[in-house]
């Protein structure tokens, strides 16, 4: 579990609730169902227009990456990587063939598998990488949805502020429910800035770190795989490998 995203997340509700208490609106103020409606919903319609229904679905598959990212596992990437490159150089590459089935990553064991069968370097690194850019940019793409949401909510604020004023300017003739009428029509406003900058925009660039880091793991992968069919000396491999640390 990510704390720091937890964290970001208390603390943004505290920023608003505690801010609305102490700028004397109060909580009360925060709520509005009209606001919800227009924003909320609003930016879903305007995302559900932009995406793809195949991006939609991987975005809410990879949103829970923001609570709780793929541990990163470089370090015990490497090992993996060295104890293969003993195998092979003590049993050859068909040596690793049972390494294969204990893969839960279709990546690694589509890597192994070509490996095992002697595939040639430069394909091996074509074939991995043109899966990894697939990959990516389909992971990114799902990040942007996110990205979008930002992007529309506080344009769908400002137009719930301005369909509030719209009410209010109805209402000219009973000062009464002027100031009320104002300030549900700025309530709108807060959702849209509030989403975008606390939640939407966020979990956009969380998501997108995730990425680039899985990214980044794949071509360490890949490096270390065609090492091992240059037939390279494993402690040369881990020299090699340990510089994606850094």
């Amino acid at each position: 579990m990510d704390i720091l995203t937890l964290v970001g997340l208390v603390l943004a509700l505290v920023a608003l609730l505690v801010g609305a208490v102490l700028k004397g609106a109060g909580l009360s103020a925060l709520w509005s169902s009209a606001a919800f409606v227009i924003v909320i919903i609003g930016t879903l319609a305007a995302i559900f227009v932009q995406t793809p229904m195949s991006t939609f679905k991987r975005a809410l598959g990879i949103v829970a990456w923001v609570f709780k990212p793929p541990a990163s596992g470089a370090e015990a990437l490497i090992a993996q990587v060295v104890e293969w490159s003993g195998v092979a150089r003590k049993q050859g590459l068909l040596g690793l063939e049972n390494q294969i089935a204990s893969q839960d990553d279709p990546f690694v064991k589509r890597g192994l598998q070509m490996l095992v069968d002697g595939s040639e370097p430069d394909a091996i690194r074509d074939t991995l990488e043109t899966d990894m850019s697939t990959t990516e940019h389909a992971d990114l793409a799902a990040a942007k949805v996110f990205e979008g949401m930002g992007i529309y909510s506080p344009t769908l604020g400002i137009i719930g502020a301005v369909l509030g004023l719209i009410a209010v300017m109805k209402n000219l003739a009973d000062p009464s429910k002027l100031g009320h009428g104002i300030a549900a029509a700025f309530t709108a406003t807060i959702y849209g800035i509030g989403a975008a900058n606390l939640v939407f925009l966020p979990f956009a660039n969380k998501l997108k770190g995730v990425v680039a880091q899985r990214t980044r793991e794949r071509e360490l992968l890949v490096a270390g795989l065609i090492a091992i069919a240059h037939g390279e000396n494993p402690r040369n491999i881990e020299a090699k490998l340990q510089a994606f640390l850094h």
